[in-house]
């Protein structure tokens, strides 16, 4: 009995640690690596997946732009931010958010 429990207990281990790296595997330099400019955004959602926000959506000049947010996970401090002008991508950078610690004096 106890030996069937602890390979019940192994199995599911190797499960979740085999699959854990693709569901955190957004922003990998692999991934980032296969991005271009002007690559549509079903291009871009579908090497980086859909875990994403949108961080803005507005007109300039009749032309739809909108930004994409990718938090770099674990970092939460850490996230990606993509450009789409007319469905294409225009530009993608990083933003920190500041740390703003106490001082003690």
């Amino acid at each position: 009995m106890i030996r069937s429990q602890l390979f019940f207990v192994v199995f599911i281990l190797i499960i979740l640690s085999s699959c854990s790296p693709h569901l955190f595997a957004s922003l990998r330099s692999n991934n980032m690596n296969q991005l271009e400019l002007g690559m549509s955004r079903e291009q871009v959602t579908g090497i980086l997946g859909n875990n994403y926000t949108i961080a803005e959506k507005r007109l300039e000049g009749g032309v739809p732009l909108e930004v994409l947010s990718y938090r770099n996970f674990p970092n939460d401090d850490e996230f990606y931010l993509f450009v789409f002008r007319g469905n294409e991508l225009e530009k993608w950078y990083r933003e920190l958010v500041p740390n703003f610690e106490s001082r003690k004096d």
